[in-house]
């Protein structure tokens, strides 16, 4: 049986309280915890061993959905009320569909909008018990000199796994992190660094506390995910798309993104401009899915083989485009996605 090592246990009831016992810690020594669905399983794996944990749960403050501009979204909200909440279903379709898919319910339960958002990165050699982890020297991620997926590679390169980020970023969301000393807002695409170990570019004293999705009328929005199963398992691969399109059918704007291809998620800027101004014909869609395809660069760190994870990401961008589209895709959703929404 994996224990938990001793560690010290916060539960502050604002932000500013939680913020001030970060910034009151030596560094290394604090870290955030939510719903622990992440985190508790690593300390068990003394993959992070945190000595004191600072408990979210009791914050109120960010465990609400506000309308706006758009919407805010607590980053204490779990996924399981996200998925629960009707305007999140008929505006922003991807964040529904992506949350839906995290984990199996009793994990959605407990796990938030933020922890997903900051989901450790992921890799084979790095993912062990801590006596597997031992008898292979370890790894660069933690407590080792070598990245065991490429030996020669001067960074860690395990992936992003997180099912929310994709969709959120195709969304054009940003986020508000908050330290002791300052509040700032920023884009979200601009949380994530390409390094499987300094992964977020939050720091150590800040928190993240809001998602605000800006209001998008006339746009769809959809994300696929492939795994193994139908539950509970991480992406392998993951694509998210939004569009608006005009009356007559031609695309006015569209963003696509890749997830678990990388160390953060992975924007295909040059798909999405070829679309602009084009209805999403067959031939389009194939061509975006080509462009989408190329900065996609899966390693051999998880499920599947590498080469086949890379040519399905054609195949992945073509079902979520075709869904922007309109088509039905429901049979499609259920035998490579396995599962209907």
């Amino acid at each position: 049986m994996m224990r938990l090592p001793y560690f010290r246990f916060h539960a502050p009831r604002t932000v500013r309280e939680a913020a001030e016992l970060l910034a009151a810690a030596a560094p290394g020594e604090s870290m955030l915890i939510a719903g622990g669905t992440d985190l508790l399983p690593n300390m068990k794996r003394r993959q992070q061993v945190p000595a004191t944990l600072v408990g979210l749960r009791r914050v109120d403050e960010i465990r609400h959905v506000a309308n706006g501009d758009g919407l805010t979204i607590g980053a204490g909200v779990t996924l399981t009320d996200l998925v629960r909440d009707g305007r999140v279903r008929e505006t922003y379709g991807a964040l529904w569909q992506a949350a839906a898919q995290v984990a199996t319910p009793h994990l959605r339960n407990m796990g938030t909008l933020g922890g997903n958002l900051c989901l450790d990165t992921r890799c084979n050699y790095y993912d062990q018990n801590y006596e597997w982890r031992k008898s292979i020297d370890f790894c660069m991620k933690k407590d080792g000199r070598i990245c065991w997926v490429a030996t020669s590679s001067p960074k860690c390169l395990a992936v992003s796994s997180t099912d929310t980020a994709p969709a959120l970023l195709a969304l054009g969301a940003r986020i508000t992190l908050v330290s002791a000393d300052a509040t700032r807002q920023i884009s979200l695409s601009d949380l994530y660094r390409n390094d499987g170990i300094h992964y977020l570019t939050r720091q150590p004293n800040e928190i993240l506390t809001a998602v605000h999705v800006p209001r998008l009328d006339g746009w769809r929005s959809v994300y696929w995910k492939l795994r193994r199963r139908g539950a509970f398992d991480f992406p392998v691969l993951s694509v998210a798309a939004a569009a608006k399109m005009a009356a007559d059918g031609t695309v006015e704007a569209v963003r696509i993104v890749l997830g678990a291809v990388s160390s953060r998620p992975v924007e295909a800027p040059e798909a999405a401009a070829g679309l602009i101004g084009q209805r999403l014909t067959d031939e389009a869609i194939v061509q975006a899915a080509e462009r989408a395809a190329h900065p996609a660069r899966p390693m051999d760190n998880t499920d599947f083989q590498l080469v086949w994870r890379k040519r399905v990401t054609k195949d992945f961008v073509t079902y979520a485009l075709r869904e922007l589209r309109g088509d039905d895709v429901r049979e499609r959703r259920r035998s490579v996605s396995r599962m209907l929404l």
